[in-house]
C-alpha cells in the first residue's frame, strides 16, 4: 500500500492530516501509532514519512490544518461584526464538549509537555495564534472597542487560556448554566471596553508604531 493512484501529493497530505485528527482523538498522542494513521489514510508508512518526519510533526500539522478556529470562521463570515461580540459568541461555546478538533488541541498540549520534538512546533503554533489574537485586539483598540491601555498580548493570552482550558475542563467534569456563563462573559467583555466610549479613528498603516 503506497501512494494511491490518481491522488496528488497534496491530496495524500490532506488525507493523512484528516486521519491524524481522528486517530489522535480516539487513541491519544501516546496511544496513536504512525502505522494506525497511515492505515486510516489508506497509504503506507513510507508515504506518511514522505510528508512528515515524525508523529510529533504530524500532530502539530494536523492542528494547524484542522484545529479549532471558530473565531476566525465567525470573523470571516462577518468581518464588520464588533470584536467584543465575536469574543462573547466564541466564549458561549467554550463550556460545550469538544469535538475531535477540540480533543486534538488537548493531545498536542500533552505531547508538547512530554516530547521535546512536539514542544518546538507547538510553541510556534501557540505563538502564531497569540500573535493573530493580539493583532485582532489592536484593531479593536484602534476602533475604540477595547481599552487601548490594555496589553493586546495579555488579552490574547487570556483568550488562549480560556479556549485551551475549555478543552480540558469538559462538561462531565464541571458544568455551568448557559445564562450564567453568558452573563459573566458579557460582564468580562464590558470590563475591557474603553472608559471613554467615544470611537477612535482607525490608524493608517504608516501611523502604527
Amino acid at each position: 500500500m503506497g501512494r494511491i493512484a490518481g491522488v496528488t501529493a497534496a491530496e495524500t497530505r490532506e488525507r493523512l492530516l484528516r486521519a491524524a485528527v481522528d486517530v489522535f482523538a480516539r487513541r491519544g498522542y501516546d496511544g496513536a501509532r504512525v502505522a494506525d494513521i497511515a492505515a486510516a489514510a489508506g497509504v503506507s508508512n513510507g508515504a506518511l514519512y514522505a510528508h512528515f518526519d515524525s508523529k510529533a510533526e504530524l500532530i502539530v500539522a494536523a492542528l494547524r490544518a484542522h484545529g479549532p478556529r471558530l473565531l476566525a470562521d465567525l470573523l470571516a463570515a462577518d468581518p464588520d461584526r464588533p470584536v467584543a461580540e465575536l469574543l462573547v459568541a466564541v466564549g458561549r461555546r467554550l463550556p460545550r464538549r469538544p469535538d475531535a478538533r477540540g480533543s486534538l488541541i488537548v493531545e498536542a498540549l500533552i505531547a508538547a509537555r512530554r516530547d521535546e520534538d512536539a514542544a518546538r512546533p507547538m510553541h510556534d503554533y501557540v505563538g502564531e495564534r497569540a500573535g493573530w489574537l493580539a493583532g485582532l485586539v489592536r484593531t479593536a483598540q484602534d476602533t475604540g472597542e477595547i481599552d487601548p491601555a490594555l496589553s493586546p498580548v495579555a488579552v490574547a493570552h487570556l483568550c488562549l487560556l480560556l479556549t485551551m482550558g475549555s478543552a480540558l475542563l469538559t462538561p462531565d467534569l464541571h458544568a455551568v448554566g448557559d445564562e450564567e456563563w453568558s452573563a459573566l462573559l458579557t460582564r468580562l467583555v464590558a470590563a475591557i471596553a474603553p472608559t471613554d466610549p467615544a470611537p477612535r479613528t482607525p490608524l493608517s498603516k504608516g501611523e502604527h508604531q
